[in-house]
């Protein structure tokens, strides 16, 4: 996995010291850091469980979430239709504790694989913590994926649970349902019309809604799995790779060094949680490193985009390049109406 690089590289990554009005950034003498840099030190920089084992989630959020930023909000999330929730790290480490809950009561263990299918809900991150808090492995899907490639991937990483919408089974999921031997669990996330629930599927607001904000998190060591991502299967069979709890360290440091995130940072992370920068920079790192992250569900569009980078007053912006050629060809008349001096 490529960690975002300076301004000027085909990594889209938007520094802070493009405005004049902004922080200067934390780091001016990168060859000082650079000789004095070690991995030691960076893992020295997190927490670390009792007895000398790491878990992301816990990093990410149990270790805020009883700190000076338990009442910081962690994830702001913007709805397609302009719904708006703040989620504090505090409320975020119940509400993660609650589902990693509900794997445990439907008897889903340490190692055992958990698909997300559905675009970014705030139920897509919480599954994320609450599958490292249980030992469980994460697995995101592209929610634009099709039902072969769907099927494809849950095959191959032997999905156990698949947390999705109504609209996503029905459209993607229920005509491979049949195809999926080793699929145990099915939960619905977000609202369902009367009937609309698959025969086989659980709503997960109501197995949260019984489910305890309290949790021993697992014990996981740095070389546990945590996460299995996907390649974008263009040129044959996807293949999964798997990355171990220890690559929280990295994802912090780069965090920290390369995207130069600091207290009171509003920032905003246009991947997917689907591919690989999605999940490293935007669930994990952020989190991590105790800033505020956007979360947008809307789809790509310029006067949207360029209105949430003003309104959110956003000054770290990780993004890619096919995004930044999308909004050149929208002309430079569109961002000159915005205020984006942060």
């Amino acid at each position: 996995m490529s960690a975002p690089v300076a301004q000027g590289s085909s990594a889209g990554i938007i520094r802070k010291t493009l405005s004049p009005v902004a922080p200067a950034p934390s780091m001016v003498d990168y060859d000082t850091v650079r000789a004095s840099f070690s991995w030691s030190a960076a893992r020295a920089e997190l927490d670390g469980l009792a007895g000398g084992g790491l878990n992301i989630a816990h990093e990410a959020v149990d270790r805020h979430a009883t700190g000076p930023l338990a009442e910081r909000v962690a994830m702001r999330w913007i709805g397609r239709h302009g719904e708006r929730r703040d989620i504090t790290y505090a409320e975020l480490a119940r509400e993660s504790n609650r589902f990693a809950n509900v794997l445990r009561s439907l008897g889903v263990g340490a190692g055992e694989r958990v698909f997300v299918l559905a675009d970014r809900i705030p139920e897509l991150y919480i599954a994320a913590l609450g599958s490292w808090k249980n030992g469980s492995v994460f697995c995101p899907l592209f929610s634009a994926f099709g039902p072969e490639p769907i099927r494809m991937r849950l095959t191959i990483g032997g999905g156990c649970v698949l947390v999705t919408t109504a609209s996503l089974y029905q459209r993607k999921v229920a005509e491979i349902r049949g195809a999926l031997p080793l699929l145990k669990h099915i939960l619905i996330a977000g609202q369902v019309d009367d009937g609309a629930l698959p025969p086989d599927a659980r709503l997960l607001s109501a197995l949260m809604a019984g489910a305890d904000d309290t949790l021993s998190i697992a014990m996981t060591t740095e070389d546990d799995p945590a996460v299995l991502h996907f390649t974008s299967g263009t040129t044959g069979t996807p293949k999964g790779a798997l990355h171990v709890h220890g690559a929280v360290v990295a994802h912090h440091v780069t965090g920290r060094l390369a995207l130069d995130l600091r207290e009171g940072d509003i920032f905003w992370c246009t991947a997917d949680p689907g591919w690989v920068t999605g999940t490293s920079y935007g669930i994990i790192a952020p989190l991590t490193n105790g800033v505020t992250s956007i979360i947008d569900e809307g789809d790509f569009d310029p006067a949207r985009w360029y209105a949430t980078l003003q309104d959110e007053r956003v000054n770290v912006w990780y993004t890619a390049p096919t995004a930044i050629r999308m909004l050149m060809k929208a002309g430079p008349d569109l961002p000159r109406r915005y205020d984006l001096s942060h």
